[in-house]
């Protein structure tokens, strides 16, 4: 058997931005709607890789604006010498005109997330639980980014943010992202803590 790779469509002049995100919970086999209460090893361990995304727009003005067929998508970006660079791959649905795509292409190597938590009280006769995390964000790219940092908040449906460091926004009813823009060789810390109720 034989299999052969066919280029459909190649578009040049696409912008399609770079996303930095650190989900730096390490949820493992934790899943969405399992029940995680009050149990205390949950979102307790993390991990360091921050992601890198490629997102645009399947439009007429960013030279693409037609229905893509499912299949593998490269970027490749023009280097000084005007020489073609591969950057990243992945696969796509079926994606109609007009719709945003975001694609995961790999981790960063010179952006570093940590997360820890660093406070963790029940009172389960008053039904209120708090939590508290830091996460430190470094860059050590040449240049200014923005990573965002995506927190879930699992335990229970009811929660509200009592302290910050960082102004978010709430991307469902359980995610929470802050935006962070770093300078190169900037660190900074993000801190927040969560109460729920039940």
């Amino acid at each position: 058997m034989e299999t052969k790779q066919v280029e459909f469509l190649r578009a040049t002049g696409v912008k399609a931005e770079r996303i930095y995100i650190y989900d730096g919970a390490a949820l493992g086999s934790w899943r969405v709607g399992m029940s995680v209460g009050t149990d205390p090893s949950y979102g307790a361990t993390s991990n360091k890789k921050i992601n890198v995304y490629r997102e645009f727009e399947n439009s007429e003005s960013n030279e693409l604006g037609i229905p893509l067929p499912k299949g593998r998508v490269r970027f490749y970006s023009q280097d000084g010498d005007r020489q073609l660079e591969f950057v990243g791959e992945n696969t796509i649905e079926h994606t109609p005109k007009g719709e945003r795509v975001r694609l995961y292409i790999g981790n960063s190597f010179d952006l570093v997330g940590e997360r820890k938590r660093t406070d963790f009280k029940i009172n389960e006769s008053n039904h209120v639980f708090d939590e508290s995390f830091e996460i430190k964000l470094r860059n050590r790219k040449k240049e200014t980014v923005e990573i965002r940092v995506v927190e879930h908040l699992f335990r229970w449906a009811n929660w509200s943010i009592e302290e910050k460091t960082h102004d978010f926004n709430k991307t469902d009813a359980q995610t929470i992202e802050f935006r962070v823009s770093l300078k190169p060789d900037e660190e900074k810390t993000v801190a927040y803590k969560v109460r729920y109720t039940w």
